[in-house]
């Protein structure tokens, strides 16, 4: 059985994937010092991960409430496998996590990530180790919408169209997919040349926001069983997927979802319901069970 968490970490995004094989993966991190919830974060990323061979950190893209404390994270658990897409970006200011965002991406640690890549252990095995399920569906480094948005982020005026489209799957099981802080109008743009396949679990781009709401065309292809809507600075930016069954973090906390055959069962720190899952009497220590999503 693997697991999937989403911590409610206010305006940004931290997640985990603690694979059924010998890999722990983290996507993302916004870890505010001032958050009293950081050291329990930390705890937990360090004591999960510690019990895996390989533990790997994608970077979606260098916004801050995606990068804040990544330093912090890297003296607790010690970043040795940083996944990025290619860049140049710069910052018009000193910023610390920024700095050490760099610091990894112009590292021997760090793997560029693009459209198709394999990586052992990610998404290849050998007698080794078995694969993570991790596919890079985005970007395709020759599109010239992603030229540009590098082009932007090397400019240091906005990151959020360089994001990486991540999708994590098991063979007969749950998927996820993940889409940094793509907006609206460059997913129009790109929508031919990504691979788009159904998805159980959608991770909302942008947080949620209206900004960077799928385009419906997407949406169709990727017919999501679940949108997950983050938390953005207030509940008036954000697009609630009409049509779709949503959760959303505002309301529930950290969101766990274990994967258990060709079911999900979904755990929140905060209690509360939804009426489209199905109830199959699960339980998981300091969470409520809000219900079980079918393949």
């Amino acid at each position: 059985m693997s697991t999937v968490k989403s911590y409610s970490v206010g305006n940004g995004d931290t997640f985990y994937i603690e694979h059924n094989s010998d890999n722990f993966t983290i996507i993302d991190c916004n870890l505010r010092s001032a958050d009293e919830n950081i050291d329990r974060i930390l705890d937990e990323l360090a004591a999960l991960s510690g019990k895996k061979g390989i533990t790997r950190f994608i970077s979606t893209h260098p916004d801050d409430d995606h990068i804040h404390g990544l330093e912090s994270l890297d003296e607790r658990i010690g970043i040795l496998n940083f996944y990025c897409v290619a860049n140049e970006a710069t910052k018009p200011f000193q910023d610390e996590h920024f700095d050490f965002y760099k610091s990894l991406r112009d590292s021997t640690k760090a793997f560029n990530i693009y459209k198709g890549c394999s990586r052992r252990w990610m998404n290849a095995e050998d007698d080794e180790r078995k694969s993570a399920g991790i596919n890079i569906k985005w970007p395709k480094v020759d599109n010239e919408c992603h030229k540009k948005a590098l082009q932007t982020a090397k400019e240091g005026k906005g990151y959020n169209n360089m994001s990486a489209i991540v999708r994590y799957s098991i063979n007969n099981g749950p998927s996820y997919l993940w889409m940094g802080d793509l907006e609206n109008a460059f997913m129009k743009n790109i929508e031919d040349e990504v691979d788009w396949v159904q998805t159980t679990i959608l991770f909302a781009p942008h947080h949620g926001r209206k900004s960077g709401k799928v385009p419906q065309s997407i949406l169709e292809k990727i017919a999501p069983k679940i949108v997950i809507v983050g938390e953005a600075e207030s509940s008036g930016y954000l697009d609630y997927y009409d049509g779709y069954n949503t959760i959303t973090q505002l309301s529930k906390g950290d969101i766990v979802f274990e994967n258990d055959g060709d079911y999900v069962h979904i755990y929140t720190s905060k209690d509360s319901t939804v009426k489209f899952l199905e109830d199959k009497n699960r339980k998981r220590n300091g969470y409520y069970y809000l219900g079980s999503q079918k393949v």
